[in-house]
């Protein structure tokens, strides 16, 4: 730095005085690694997701060389395991659709109503109470609320509904009962989070025009947090969809190809469960059926997780 001499009150020059340098500070280390710490976080998500596809591309290409891809994708028979094998996916797409579908029927009202509750009506005292048992609702293992419905849910049914004879113990509607239970936290929480982002001035705004707490909340609050609440959707439908444990227990191993809620459907994740053991030998058909299916379903997962991104990215509002 520089240093100036300086006048005194009486015209008496005075002891030199520093003057700040406009130079660039040296550079910080510790903030340097941060970033670099950052920046390898990040390139570990991304060498991860290429070693999966990379594990999925190489035994599915081997089976598409002995499976047609129409004969897999458009095919009504799927009994990879019997002697004559046949491919047709179709029936096990149309289970996992089946049961994410009945879940989300049942999780999308009530994760709704419990966000615009938490996020409108609760009391702060009420509000500390209920999001964390939410949030630990969310955290219960899926193979938990499968023997719940297995074991509970079920039985239940029947006394409710004897008529419905078809539906215990395994089917679509109850498996999705229990997707419903296990994605209502999901649909609830981060709801919640983007209706309490939404700025207060707009519900005073709406208040000084006469309007009652359920207008605030329905025409005021939830379409300003639509691109939240969208993404909240499209998560637990993905969710819903790669989910293998309950649907393993509950909603049964029959391909058929039906959105009945009271049939009995098989998963593609249940397959993958039921059919990637040590039973199976390294290199035939039945072991790359297991990754061809692995590898639909990461596309249905990755076109879903795109379609979100696009949704929330459409209807996004921005506050100042």
């Amino acid at each position: 730095m520089e240093a100036r001499d300086t006048i005194g009150a009486f015209g008496q020059r005075g002891p030199a005085r520093p003057v700040p340098s406009l130079e660039a500070p040296s550079p910080r280390y510790g903030e340097k690694l941060i970033k670099l710490s950052l920046a390898l976080c990040a390139l570990l998500s991304v060498v991860t997701t290429t070693a999966i596809v990379i594990s999925l591309l190489v035994p599915t290409i081997e089976f598409f060389g002995e499976v047609g891809i129409t004969d897999f994708l458009f095919g009504t028979n799927w009994a990879p395991t019997f002697e004559p094998a046949s491919f047709g996916v179709l029936p096990i797409v149309v289970g996992t659709f089946s049961t994410a579908l009945w879940g989300m029927m049942f999780a999308i009202p009530i994760g709704l109503a419990s966000a615009v509750w938490l996020s409108e009506y609760a009391s702060p005292r009420q509000r500390k109470l209920i999001k964390p048992v939410l949030e630990v609702l969310a955290g219960i293992p899926t193979v938990a609320i499968g023997i719940f419905a297995l074991i509970f849910l079920s039985p239940q049914i029947e006394k409710v509904f004897p008529f419905m004879v078809n539906v215990p113990p395994f089917s679509a509607g109850i498996a999705g009962l229990a997707i419903g239970l296990m994605i209502v936290p999901i649909i609830a929480s981060i709801s919640d989070d983007a209706m309490r982002a939404v700025p207060g001035g707009l519900r005073e705004a709406a208040y000084g025009l006469g309007s009652t707490k359920m207008k605030v909340a329905t025409r005021v609050v939830f379409p300003a947090a639509i691109s939240g609440i969208v993404a909240s959707l499209v998560l637990a439908g993905s969710r819903a969809v790669g989910e293998t444990m309950i649907v393993l227990l509950v909603a049964g191993a029959s391909p058929n190809l039906t959105l009945d809620p009271g049939s009995s459907v098989l998963t593609m994740t249940a397959f993958i469960g039921q059919t990637a053991t040590g039973d199976i030998s390294t290199g035939s058909i039945t072991y790359d059926t297991i990754f061809a299916v692995g590898t639909l379903l990461f596309i249905i997962t990755l076109i879903l997780n795109m379609f979100a991104i696009r949704m929330v990215r459409k209807y996004r509002e921005v506050y100042e």
